[in-house]
């Protein structure tokens, strides 16, 4: 291999892993697809490269969407995309969400902190004591149609099921 140029020598490897928490090795597979991509050797990527980019990995990104994504991505402004920035978009792809799986042991663990006598639920004056703290301010009558609402059964209590089901809920704003 000698007199062939090291297609690594220039990356900051620990900049990008510090920012994207990205291994050497991924940033080295990112590297060989950036140059891909750039077909010109320009040091960069443009918004149709991108499109290209997103569009291979499966996503259809309207032209919104993709000025949305280039904005947040293109650091400098350039409206260009360099290596630094292409493995930033790349992360938020390769860091995977956790699975269900995941959550739910997560869930269990938060639910024995509030089920402290073991019980298999939590008592809504617990539930309206973490709740106060959580949406504090709060008002008495919003509290309490917080806590009616989560009482559909009006047992006074919630068990895991119902615990994981608020949980996991997007809020209704």
């Amino acid at each position: 291999m000698a007199g062939k140029a090291d297609p690594y020598a220039g990356i900051e490897f620990e900049e990008i892993n510090e920012v994207t928490g990205l291994e050497p090795d991924e940033i080295k597979c990112l590297k060989n697809c950036f140059d891909l991509f750039d077909s010109k050797k320009q040091e960069f990527l443009s918004a149709d490269d991108l499109d290209e980019i997103l569009r291979a990995m499966g996503f259809r990104p309207s032209k919104e969407e993709l000025m949305d994504i280039l904005k947040e991505i293109d650091e400098d402004g350039s409206g260009e995309i360099e290596f630094g920035e292409f493995c930033q978009l790349c992360a938020k792809f390769l860091v995977e969400d956790p699975d269900i799986e995941t959550m739910k042991r997560e869930l269990k663990d938060a639910f024995r902190i509030y089920d402290k006598a073991g019980e298999g639920f939590i008592t809504m004056d617990t539930l309206r004591g973490l709740i106060s703290e959580l949406l504090a301010p709060l008002t008495q009558e919003e509290l309490d149609g917080i806590i009616e609402e989560l009482d559909e059964d009006g047992s006074g209590t919630m068990d895991f099921d119902e615990f994981c089901e608020m949980m996991m809920s997007a809020p209704e704003h």
